[in-house]
């Protein structure tokens, strides 16, 4: 067994996180990896010494890692699926930033994680990825995304118009400032701040919500995973921005792009006694009365 470990290259010092997982692999006989970039931040700005193997890639990763441990928050966790991709590698968050919803694991229980790892005491939540299509070398072979899918005006101070369809079927033309297609996942994220409902994340279905509508009556609607959406944008500008996640690229106007799901799935570990209800109270307050 292989654990690899993946952190950011920030100001953020985890050597001390380092050094905890590497001291209880060392003592249960398994082996530690750990992202090539961060372990060179390590040692040039904290004299981080441990002998430790790396990976500086997808493909690396993907042959040597059984686990991946993400050190950081959300946005650290997102950028995990571009490496492990379709390999089907389960990870594990470690929250060391801020809110931590899918980073569920608290940063000073990670020995008693760790250790729950090791004897396998945890399920999988296989998480639904969006996959575009329509937009070549915008993302490269990484064209999908576990939160969501974003539509939004460039540089201009106009909104945008984005023809929607279904399988094929008018749904709306959305004028407004973007457009978000969510995963459940992506539920609690930036669609949640616009607006869109909370689903569970065994959900199969996508959220379409607008970014400021100047329509009143246009709301977020769910529509089922199975489905393809198409778009086509146009607007004053002559390009507009788009994003899978935290990764962004340009599309000129009138491009059509189009979204489904994506034909594989993200593994995330879930530990004894961790839930998704539990994690939506405890991290996003949501349904406590401060009266009370």
């Amino acid at each position: 067994m292989t654990i690899a470990v993946y952190a950011r290259s920030t100001k953020d010092n985890h050597s001390a996180y380092i050094e905890q997982i590497y001291t209880i692999l060392k003592t249960e006989k398994v082996d530690l990896i750990i992202y090539e970039p961060y372990y060179t931040f390590l040692k040039e700005n904290y004299n981080f010494n441990l002998p430790i193997d790396t990976f500086s890639n997808s493909e690396e990763l993907i042959s040597k890692g059984s686990y991946l441990i993400c050190l950081g928050g959300d946005g650290t966790m997102l950028e995990t699926v571009a490496y492990v991709k379709n390999s089907g590698i389960p990870v594990l968050g470690v929250n060391t930033g801020r809110l931590g919803f899918l980073a569920s694991v608290n940063k000073d229980d990670l020995t008693k994680a760790l250790l729950q790892l090791l004897k396998e005491q945890f399920t999988l939540d296989k998480r639904e990825l969006i996959e575009i299509s329509g937009c070549a070398n915008c993302f490269n072979d990484v064209n999908y995304a576990l939160n969501e899918f974003t539509i939004h005006k460039k540089d201009s101070s106009a909104m945008i118009n984005i023809d929607t369809y279904i399988d094929g079927v008018f749904l709306n033309s959305y004028f407004a400032d973007g457009l978000i297609v969510s995963t459940p996942t992506g539920s609690t994220a930036y669609s949640l701040s616009c607006g869109g409902p909370i689903m569970m994340p065994d959900s199969d279905n996508f959220i379409i919500t607008p970014i400021a509508p100047h329509n009143l009556t246009v709301r977020p609607i769910v529509v089922s995973n199975n489905k393809k959406i198409s778009f086509k944008v146009s607007g004053r500008s002559d390009s507009f921005n788009i994003a899978l996640d935290s990764r962004s690229a340009q599309i000129p106007s009138n491009s059509e792009i189009l979204i489904k799901k994506a034909n594989f799935r993200i593994n995330l570990i879930n530990l004894e006694g961790q839930h998704f209800f539990t994690t939506l109270r405890n991290k996003m307050m949501w349904g406590l009365d401060k009266r009370q």
